[in-house]
């Protein structure tokens, strides 16, 4: 298998591999959502869970896939919108319209069917699923995407949609620092630099993690473009490929990636070298390549229909008087499998469809 350097009108095949192992590990470390009973966790022994010797760092560390999914999407945003942004080409109209369909049609129907089935499960047990702030007013923060810019008091409804809702406002500020002032190195990397800043003197504000994510990616991108139009580019890629294996053997060898501070540091400065080599242009089969996209396309609506589907396989619970298998391997493959099945229908058959229909209305 070769690679070259990537196109503009590529599809980076790495970057779809990295984005649904990412997407993997979210629906793995949401897996505990199974063990809640009314409102709290009960019996619950990590450990014990399904093929947990196996699937431990998912199990354990999933949670980060969200960090990951932030620093793919800076690469991905800088790779594609930095030159036509600060250049004026494309209009903020345009970019909200892309944005807007790409986002928000799958959100408002997950947001709709969890609204529906949490009335139906409290109903049963006098309780919400997990996520226990539904009311109107988070209600009204879930509609406009706005459920955590910090008026909220705790998650609600379709509760993995947290991390869109803040990435949204990272677009944002994104558009408005490449039209309005620069498209800079220099400038893009302040903004990291305040990021970095505020997490040292303790300022601990999601808006400011998903940004310092969203801006490594970014920054990345840009190093990407300038080291892949040197002469060096080759000699470089070896460098950091040696880098990418050995910078993990290091780190366990010398037993430090338990510290939870580190564990950010390690992502950070990690990242950008998982970025470097999977934004490669992979020489694969056709067949393989179909693959690798498709599974790329099950990331965001299986990122957002896994929690109503647990909801959904509780309430079968629940009316049944049964307790769910919660540790057996038989129905943590079947929850993964119709996950996957679903979303991948769901693409195909709603949010692509819907998506072109918006954009096809709206005329962006």
């Amino acid at each position: 298998m070769k690679y070259e350097p990537v196109q503009q009108n590529s599809k980076l095949l790495g970057l779809e591999v990295i984005r649904f192992i990412s997407a993997f590990s979210v629906l793995v470390w949401h897996y505990q959502h199974f063990f809640y009973i009314k409102n709290k966790p009960t019996n619950f022994i990590k450990e014990y869970q399904p093929l947990y010797h196996f699937l431990s760092p998912f199990y354990d560390y999933g949670y980060l896939g969200v960090q990951v999914f932030w620093c793919i999407s800076g690469f991905i945003f800088f790779w594609k919108y930095r030159e036509i942004i600060s250049s004026k080409t494309i209009t903020y109209k345009k970019f909200f319209v892309l944005r807007f369909s790409r986002l928000y049609p799958l959100h408002f129907f997950t947001l709709m069917l969890v609204v529906f089935l949490q009335a139906v499960y409290k109903y049963k047990t006098e309780y919400f699923f997990v996520y226990q702030n539904n009311d109107v007013t988070h209600f009204i923060y879930q509609i406009f995407l706005a459920s955590n810019w910090g008026f909220e008091n705790g998650v609600s409804f379709n509760g993995p949609i947290w991390s869109i809702s803040v990435e949204v406002l990272v677009y944002c500020f994104f558009f408005l620092v490449l039209q309005k002032i620069s498209k800079s190195f220099l400038v893009n990397g302040a903004v990291l630099l305040i990021c970095l800043s505020a997490k040292y003197f303790n300022v601990t504000n999601v808006i400011f993690n998903c940004l310092a994510f969203f801006y490594i990616g970014g920054l990345s991108a840009i190093s990407f473009k300038y080291i892949q139009s040197t002469k060096y580019a080759k000699q470089i890629s070896y460098i950091f490929l040696f880098f990418l294996v050995t910078y993990p053997l290091v780190v366990y060898i010398a037993n430090i990636y338990e510290h939870k501070y580190f564990r950010t540091l390690f992502l950070m400065s990690y990242l950008p070298v998982v970025l470097f080599i999977s934004a490669q242009r992979f020489r694969v089969a056709p067949f393989i390549q179909k693959t690798i996209e498709a599974t790329g396309n099950l990331t965001y609506s299986s990122y957002l229909i896994h929690y109503p589907l647990q909801l959904a396989i509780t309430i079968c619970f629940v009316f049944a008087e049964k307790k769910i298998p919660y540790y057996s391997e038989i129905f943590f493959a079947g929850f993964i499998f119709i996950t996957l099945f679903a979303s991948h229908y769901i693409y195909k058959l709603f949010e692509l469809p819907v998506q072109n229909l918006i954009r096809k209305k709206l005329n962006p």
